[in-house]
């Protein structure tokens, strides 16, 4: 083996010769598609009929059209805020969005007829988390106001307002402007049974990408038309859109329950069964609370009277609620 090195070394310093040179590395050459005329909804369909593949598509926002051109007679608004934060006694909205659609007593979506969206410069700066999370920055709304002429042209013919997670949005909405007062609400939360549909949750996000879609979220009119693009989408075995789910609960009556002076070894009891507890800082009874559509009262009646208070002529307090004033302070 000495002796094989010690040739080598020899050779390298001979005169005249030359290290052959080394191939250089190939170019990988560009090759055409197999398919080069497949267009990009084509492709992505092949790939999801393998089996192996679940695209996601970029949701595009429907074009509006003005309301007389659509042929559908009941019009709800989307709405979507953006806020310093969650208690809406003392943070302020800083981005409303709103889409306004079409739509059939069947609960069919129709057109988009109306958006709206705009920023507003609150009192303080908007803290560092919030720009995190949504990505609006002092500088972006700085010196600017909402247009409340043109908001509230939008919701003011609105039959329904609808936002996902209501019991957040309709106080900070009623807080800019007294045209969503008097309006029907419906929260796409609480209101549409997601599971039983085949999604896995329900948070917007989970939604959107389960129903084959991406978006641009966590800014207000971007959320609104994903949220819409959502509830159109027909679902499970027949195929109704999540909208005509949303749409029957908002015309059914609930009634609200408060378990006003319930023992406190009974907490458990109540937090389990999903009821939930009102310091009463908001101007609600200090108590536990549940709400239940109607047909459940006379169940739900039993259950206190027996398991909670312990006797047959307990009366907690009730108070029926409509669309008109559900998610409410």
């Amino acid at each position: 083996m000495k002796t094989s090195s010690a040739q080598i070394d020899l050779f390298d310093d001979a005169p005249g010769y030359r290290e052959a040179p080394r191939p250089a590395p190939r170019k990988r050459q560009a090759v055409a598609p197999q398919h080069a005329g497949w267009d990009d909804e084509e492709a992505a369909q092949r790939l999801e009929q393998t089996g192996r593949f679940r695209i996601l598509r970029k949701l595009v926002p429907r074009t509006v059209i003005p309301r007389v051109e659509s042929a559908y007679p009941n019009l709800a608004v989307l709405v979507d805020t953006e806020t310093t934060g969650l208690n809406h006694a003392k943070d302020e909205v800083i981005e409303i969005g709103a889409v306004a659609f079409t739509y059939h007593d069947e609960g069919v979506i129709g057109d988009v007829v109306g958006v709206y969206s705009g920023l507003r410069q609150p009192s303080e700066p908007i803290p560092a988390e919030i720009t995190r999370l949504t990505g609006i920055t002092d500088q972006m709304v700085a010196g600017l106001e909402i247009d409340f002429a043109a908001l509230d042209a939008l919701i003011e013919p609105a039959d329904l307002v609808i936002a996902h997670n209501a019991a957040f949005d309709r106080p900070f909405c009623e807080n800019l402007s007294r045209t969503f007062t008097a309006k029907a609400w419906a929260c796409s939360v609480k209101e549409i049974p997601w599971a039983d549909l085949g999604f896995e949750g329900n948070k917007l996000g989970y939604l959107v990408g389960q129903s084959g879609l991406f978006h641009e979220g966590h800014r207000a009119t971007d959320d609104c038309h994903a949220l819409l693009e959502v509830l159109a989408r027909p679902v499970g075995q027949d195929g109704t859109p999540p909208f005509a789910a949303l749409l029957r609960s908002s015309q059914q009556s609930r009634i609200r329950i408060y378990a006003e002076n319930a023992p406190f070894d009974m907490k458990d009891h109540l937090k389990g069964r999903g009821y939930r507890w009102s310091d009463g800082s908001d101007g609600r009874p200090r108590a536990w609370w549940i709400e239940i559509d109607e047909e459940l009262w006379d169940e739900e009646l039993r259950y206190l009277r027996t398991d909670i208070y312990g006797w047959e002529d307990a009366e907690p307090l009730t108070v029926h609620l409509t669309a008109l004033e559900r998610y409410r302070v």
